[in-house]
């Protein structure tokens, strides 16, 4: 079985363009949960470029199934967390002048700082993902100080040219399998699209794909609602 969380932050990025109160992602969150995702993913950026904090304590009242709150480990974003109590924090790294994350988390050279935030979320019983690159030394760093989960950043892949997509792949592929024999849980996302999604939805040990971007630009032409279905569709088929 694989799941599929769907991020809504463009949702809010289109709300923030006009600074209106449409499109509202809170009721993106619901049509998503109707159409049979499986959790709503959600960034609150330091910048609060498209999520606001509203929205965040507004969608932990209002969805049903699961909440992933992906967030920078800074104090006022982890203080914002505790209050929220999101199902999952899933930590990454974040730059102010990013059009979008540019890599996995250095887990290796924060692990004292990650290691107390790992805890702090725990004593209120929140699981905690770190967004990683697949690479061996970074994932053993994740279990190191704790997590719960690593999402595996799949830009590299995504964006390979055709000779090099298959390195990518069987890196993603050698990454999982370390993680799942490390006792984490694996999830993965970034960059993945109606396209390339299938051969790493093939990957077992993978069990959630989060995915935004390629599924609000579909919605544009065929509707939130059927661009989620049509997402869920291929996970369906493993691949």
């Amino acid at each position: 079985m694989k799941f599929l969380s769907v991020n809504i932050d463009h949702i809010a990025t289109l709300r923030q363009a006009r600074g209106e109160r449409d499109p509202d992602p809170v009721a993106a969150a619901a049509v998503v949960e109707l159409a049979g995702a499986d959790g709503i993913v959600t960034h609150l950026r330091e910048d609060r470029r498209h999520i606001q904090d509203r929205d965040v304590y507004l969608l932990r009242q209002t969805i049903h199934t699961k909440l992933d709150l992906e967030m920078a480990a800074t104090p006022e974003i982890i203080e914002i967390a505790l209050k929220v109590v999101p199902d999952l924090v899933t930590i990454v790294p974040e730059k102010r002048q990013e059009l979008t994350t540019e890599g996995g988390l250095d887990v290796v050279s924060q692990k004292d700082h990650l290691s107390k935030t790992v805890e702090r979320f725990h004593k209120k019983k929140i699981d905690v993902s770190l967004f990683v690159d697949p690479v061996e030394e970074q994932i053993r760093a994740a279990r190191d100080v704790g997590a719960d989960f690593v999402e595996l950043h799949t830009g590299e892949y995504a964006n390979s040219k055709k000779g090099d997509t298959l390195i990518h792949l069987n890196r993603l592929r050698e990454s999982a399998r370390l993680a799942s024999e490390l006792g984490l849980k694996v999830n993965a996302g970034h960059g993945l699209n109606y396209r390339n999604l299938p051969p790493v939805a093939s990957i077992p040990e993978i069990g959630e794909f989060s995915i935004g971007h390629a599924i609000v630009s579909r919605a544009v032409f065929v509707g939130l609602d059927m661009a989620v279905r049509e997402m869920l569709t291929i996970l369906a088929g493993g691949g």
